[in-house]
């Protein structure tokens, strides 16, 4: 039992360079920012003013008990834009194109 506790974590070693090689293009890309997407600490109205109406305001998640803030989601053409209550915590690219390796769609 105490051998095959050792080898999941070497077999999980092992899987690793061939994710982070399929990911690369999308990192790389999203690592070279346009300045076309909202920064980090604008409140949501800022956000509106600046990048106009969302295509979608997604619904809320999170919020169950006070150390889970809510998030909020907008979605944009290009990406969407996470709140943590009224602030941009992180903005995500959509894939480029459908073979690109990415992100899931948001769930909706």
């Amino acid at each position: 039992m105490k051998h095959r506790l050792y080898i999941l974590p070497l077999l999980a070693l092992l899987a690793l360079p061939a994710a982070a090689q399929a990911d690369t293009l999308l990192i790389e890309r999203v690592h070279q920012p346009t300045g076309d997407e909202p920064a980090r600490g604008l409140t949501m109205a800022e956000v509106e003013a600046r990048y106009g109406t969302p295509q979608q305001k997604l619904d809320p998640r999170g919020g169950q008990k006070r150390q889970w803030p809510t998030i909020n989601r907008w979605v944009y053409p290009d990406y969407v834009v996470y709140f943590e209550k009224n602030r941009v915590i992180d903005v995500v690219a959509h894939k480029a194109s459908p073979n690109e390796v990415g992100p899931k769609p948001p769930i909706r």
